[in-house]
């Protein structure tokens, strides 16, 4: 009597595995420079207004009151 022993695989894969795991890696990573980008877009906003603001308050009035 021989014993005919196959090693079988643990796991199978297919290519849509792949593909599905692919194309998931590839959205959040697109998604993430979105984010990225907008926030960047934001923050040049946010220290343009910080800026005018800035230039606002350090003019001179002459010592005039205003009330």
């Amino acid at each position: 009597m021989t014993t005919q022993t196959e090693k079988r695989r643990a796991q199978v894969k297919s290519r849509f595995y792949y593909l599905f795991w692919g194309a998931a890696t590839v959205s959040v990573l697109a998604g993430q420079l979105y984010v990225g980008s907008g926030y960047r877009a934001y923050a040049g906003a946010l220290l343009r207004i910080f800026d005018a603001i800035e230039i606002e308050v350090g003019q001179s009035y002459k010592n005039d009151r205003f009330y």
